[in-house]
């Protein structure tokens, strides 16, 4: 069974690059663009990895990743931020995500980024 990603860009490129990488990846994807719809994404397509944009409408992707995180039935899905501020990866770090990636990015970072948290990772949810 394929791995379930979970997506959140509000920029629309960035979103289908992102969506259509992991797929041709084999990776089952969802993507959206609106912070609000992404705890409800997560409930019902209990996803193995989610991956945030940190600056977006709403609440923000550090917000969103502390509430994922502070789900005792969701703490273990490992969360990656997006974020074009590369100076303040300790801040980020504190909302409670697994890794961080850099805009821009190289789309063989995400891969292997994606690959290397879900390796060895068979969650229990």
């Amino acid at each position: 069974m394929a791995k379930r990603i979970l997506v959140l860009d509000d920029n629309p490129d960035i979103l289908d690059i992102v969506h259509e990488t992991l797929t041709y990846e084999q990776f089952e994807v969802k993507s959206t663009s609106k912070s609000e719809s992404v705890i409800p994404l997560v409930e019902e397509f209990i996803p193995n990895l989610i991956i945030l944009d940190y600056r977006v409408a709403g609440l923000n992707g550090g917000e969103l990743c502390k509430q994922i995180k502070s789900t005792p039935r969701f703490k273990n899905i490992p969360v990656i931020i997006f974020s074009a501020y590369i100076n303040h990866n300790d801040e980020l770090f504190a909302y409670g995500c697994d890794a961080i990636i850099n805009k821009p990015f190289n789309l063989t970072e995400l891969v292997e980024k994606v690959n290397s948290l879900l390796g060895d990772s068979s969650l229990l949810i």
